[in-house]
């Protein structure tokens, strides 16, 4: 897609990327106008970024002691099979030059060194002696140590890192008060490395990249800008239940849908429906009954409304949850009823476009009570009414006749349901005071009338428009920088805008001109590496904490501390690390950490396999409610401080209505997640056994050992597997029921070498083999052909058919000989390593807080961060703490501080 930028040198000696500087606007879209922006902006990079390579290298650290004794400790047990012939595993350690100050060449020492310190290499442990192999890992580990930390010194941990689009965006938000902005889809999706979508290395950034910086900064400005001298004008829209609905019924006929009086259908047709409303005649004590998900086919929404302009529309309702009996008469719900909102296009049940949930749910009551909520639309959209885990109708195209859908049976106690009585739309809702903060954050309190040139709906009032200028422009970038920005630096930007007010340009526009070159100059789309000895380094660190657990800029009381240089106090920086837990923005940081960590924004990539597992057709709610779950326990791990054995196992869980019947739990009440203590002989409790894990290890039609074990081992365990040899086809389990998966890898190891990988992860997969797609607790499998026959009709009417096959069988030997009946035995095995457990996760939140994956020299930091935080039970707030009082994130050399004892 875009072209990789080149890498050079600030003045603090960290790696930036740099445009290149020919042919600029060549690959720049015909259509995009900001060429002079670009112009100032390559100015800014050389000024602020550039500063020529002066041929320094990392001074060379060659121990010819060291090399030689490792060569022949080597020569001796590993030539043999990793030789000019063999090279096996790709690694021919006879060739391997010893120039550790190649990063490149640095990485293979480290990976031969991990190797022999697993007792991987050499495979027989004859071949080294215990106390050789603990001279030549010594060796190793010294000069590896020596010369990344030279680079280090040199060169930082890393190179500068951009902000994600969401950060970004978030900024943005927060700079501009604009709280429900939405600009990340004009940026391109950034890269992945190690499980995280924050590392430096491959947030690159390229011209048509920067071009698209520009527009969504450019469209951000404008939005902030006042819509005009006044608030738009608010309209009210009162709807009786015969205007919510557009159609008189929908798929699925009567069961699915109906108008109701005193609790009993009113059967409508569609000319009665369309003649009352042409006639304006309502009946108030009509309801609205919906008794359907908003799956497809679908679309229910009021038969007038779309938004006039885009913003924020206020929604209030009266309900109640309902079950529709036989007759077609109401009964009240015997429980609460979840459902949301979908911002969309009118349209057909085909032509959706997009479709977006809005953000709050309502579990509906069975007396009627008021909901309100606000919800964002887009200019001409409306939304829809979604229910959530009810039925959905199915399709039936008869031979010779036309299309119609059937409802699903009706099941004991009648179909649950809402019945609405009335809604009110209020919108688009602007600013109370006019004109809005995020325009008083553009222009202060600078006068303004309607617009008679320029893009703009205003334009500013000013008697000496270049002073102004130059004010609001310094005041802007004060707000906006994270470290204070050189007058130099400021005086580029004051002759953008002076130039664009010379030509003729508004001054409101000018000043978005100068803004938009900030927003998308290196300063503002990177974030520095904190470097002890410079007087950035305590802003550096407040960007960087606060970006790491709240995805934005630095606070107020964070930049304070930073300009009063009292942040890098250990005790402020525990104080400052509990506080942003605590802070709505948290919700961000556990957001993209489960979502990459855990993989939860891969939650719905694979469709539940209906032949196998109709009772999961169409269950959005299922899915959703799995999602949350995680994210509540990553919540509760850090905010409670619990220790980091509860990724493994837990005597809690946070479920709602749903997840609480998938779990076979006692029932709970409600779509909000509720933390519950689980049954002694319950299989649940923990990261392992969590329904969203589960599933995004499985492909929606079979579960593998493999592949469950093997993201076991390397996301939560901190041991990933080598990657498979690219000959070896893949094991795909038996859905026929002909052999079972164990019975197949047995056959696939075989083979000695597959053996050996295949053992360090395949015992953790069996172990979840009693678990299905969706993580329910099972015992013996299903399968499209052999086995007991089961039938029946699914939650959206279709007649279903598999088999139960054989038995799960949930043994296994780990690699240390110990064995285990079941998932229960291996959580206590794992259990008895909750060190490693603890540096998995310390890992995981160095690559995500700093952009740089831990390196060599990083590691006696980690051991010693686990050393304080060991006593305490490796407590997750504590490991966190730590490492944020670390050198490794704040840039200093120096060892961890003490990790406080908490309650």
């Amino acid at each position: 897609m875009g072209l990789r930028v080149n890498q050079y040198r600030n003045q603090s000696g960290s790696k930036v990327t740099r445009l290149p500087f020919r042919n600029r606007a060549a690959n720049r879209h015909p259509d995009f106008g900001h060429s002079k922006l670009l112009g100032y902006l390559l100015l800014l990079c050389v000024l602020l970024l550039f500063c020529p390579e002066d041929g320094a290298q990392a001074e060379e650290h060659v121990d010819s002691e060291a090399g030689e004794t490792i060569r022949q400790f080597l020569q001796k047990a590993c030539f043999d099979c990793h030789n000019d012939d063999l090279a096996e595993g790709r690694l021919n350690l006879q060739q391997l030059n010893w120039k550790l100050n190649d990063q490149r060449l640095r990485q293979r020492w480290i990976l031969a060194y991990d190797r022999i310190a697993a007792g991987e290499m050499p495979p027989d442990r004859k071949d080294l002696s215990q106390a050789d192999r603990a001279l030549l890992l010594k060796k190793l580990s010294q000069s590896l140590q020596a010369a990344d930390a030279a680079q280090v010194a040199l060169h930082g941990r890393g190179p500068l890192r951009r902000l994600t689009r969401d950060e970004f965006e978030q900024n943005l938000r927060d700079l501009l008060a604009l709280p429900h902005l939405d600009i990340r889809d004009l940026l391109p999706q950034d890269r992945e490395q190690q499980h995280c979508n924050k590392v430096a290395e491959v947030l690159d950034m390229s011209r048509i990249q920067l071009d698209a910086y520009l527009e969504a900064a450019d469209q951000t400005l404008r939005q902030a800008v006042a819509s005009g001298m006044q608030p738009r004008t608010r309209e009210q829209h009162h709807l009786p239940a015969t205007r919510m609905f557009q159609s008189a019924e929908t798929f699925g006929g009567r069961e699915a849908m109906f108008y109701a009086k005193d609790s009993q259908m009113v059967p409508l047709s569609g000319g009665d429906l369309a003649r009352m409303r042409k006639e304006n005649r309502h009946d108030p004590e009509m309801e609205l009954a919906i008794f359907r998900s908003a799956s497809w086919p679908y679309y229910g929404y009021p038969d007038v409304f779309k938004a006039r302009e885009a913003g924020a529309y206020r929604i209030r309702f009266s309900a109640r949850a309902v079950r529709q009996l036989r007759d077609f008469s109401l009964r009240p719900a015997w429980d609460s009823i979840p459902m949301n909102f979908r911002a969309r296009k009118q349209s057909g049940a085909d032509v959706s476009g997009d479709v977006r949930v809005t953000r709050e749910t309502f579990d509906i009551q069975p007396e009627v009570g008021i909901y309100e909520t606000t919800i964002l639309l887009k200019q001409s959209e409306t939304f829809e009414y979604s229910l959530l885990g009810l039925p959905v109708p199915r399709a039936i195209n008869p031979r010779n006749a036309p299309l119609y859908y059937d409802f699903p049976p009706m099941p004991e106690g009648g179909h649950p349901g809402v019945a609405f009585q009335w809604l009110e739309i209020t919108g688009p809702l602007d600013s109370e005071t006019w004109p809005p903060a995020s325009h008083q954050r553009l222009f202060g309190e600078l006068p303004m009338r309607a617009a008679e040139k320029g893009t703009l709906p205003i334009e500013l009032i000013s008697t000496q428009p270049v002073e102004d200028a130059k004010r609001l422009l310094r005041r802007f970038i004060q707000r906006a920088e994270r470290v204070p920005t050189s007058e130099d630096v400021i005086q580029i930007y004051e002759r953008l805008v002076t130039d664009e007010l010379e030509a003729g340009t508004p001054l409101a526009e000018s000043l978005l001109s100068g803004y938009t070159a900030f927003l998308c100059s290196a300063p503002f789309l990177y974030l520095p590496e904190p470097r002890a000895g410079t007087p950035q380094r305590e802003y550096a660190v407040a960007a960087r904490l606060s970006h790491f657990l709240g995805n934005t800029r630095p606070d107020d009381e964070l930049k304070r501390l930073a300009e009063q240089g009292q942040l890098l106090s250990a005790e402020i920086l525990t104080q400052q690390t509990r506080r942003l837990l605590l802070a709505d923005s948290a919700e961000k940081f556990v957001t993209n950490l489960t979502d990459h960590w855990l993989s939860l924004k891969d939650i719905r990539r694979d469709e539940p396999d209906s032949r196998l597992y109709p009772e999961y057709r169409f269950d959005d709610y299922l899915i959703e409610s799995m999602a949350a779950e995680t994210r509540a326990f990553i919540t509760a791990m850090f905010e409670e401080n619990l220790p980091v054995s509860v990724l493994v196992d837990a005597d809690f869980a946070f479920v709602n209505d749903r997840l609480a019947r998938h779990y076979g739990l006692q029932p709970v009440s409600g779509s909000q997640m509720r933390k519950v203590d689980l049954p002694a002989e319950s299989p649940y409790g923990g990261l392992l056994t969590q329904a969203a894990i589960l599933k995004v290890t499985a492909n929606g039609t079979t579960t593998s050992p493999v592949i469950r074990g093997a993201w076991i081992m390397e996301r939560v365990l901190g041991n990933p597997p080598p990657p498979p040899p690219p000959s070896v086809p893949a094991v795909e389990p038996d859905i026929r029921g002909a052999t079972t998966i164990r019975e197949q890898l047995a056959q696939h190891t075989r083979d000695p070498v597959c053996a050996a990988c295949h053992a360090r992860f395949d015992p953790v997969g069996f172990a979840l083999e009693d678990f299905d797609i969706m993580g329910a607790f099972r015992t013996r499998y299903r399968s499209l052909a052999k086995g007991e026959k089961v039938t029946g009709i699914d939650r959206a009417g279709h007649d279903y058919t598999y088999f139960i096959a054989g038995p799960t069988d949930s043994r296994g030997q780990l690699r240390n000989g110990q064995t285990f009946q079941n998932i229960r035995e291996l959580k206590q095995l794992l259990l008895a390593e909750p060190r490693q457990l603890a540096r998995n996760l310390v890992q995981q939140l160095i690559v995500y807080a700093t952009g740089t994956p831990v390196r060599f020299s990083d590691r006696p930091v980690v051991e010693a961060i686990l050393d304080e935080c060991g006593p305490n039970g490796y407590r997750t707030r504590d490991l966190l703490e730590s490492v944020v009082r670390s050198s490794i994130f704040l840039g200093r050399e120096q060892p961890p501080s003490t990790c406080l004892q908490t309650d």
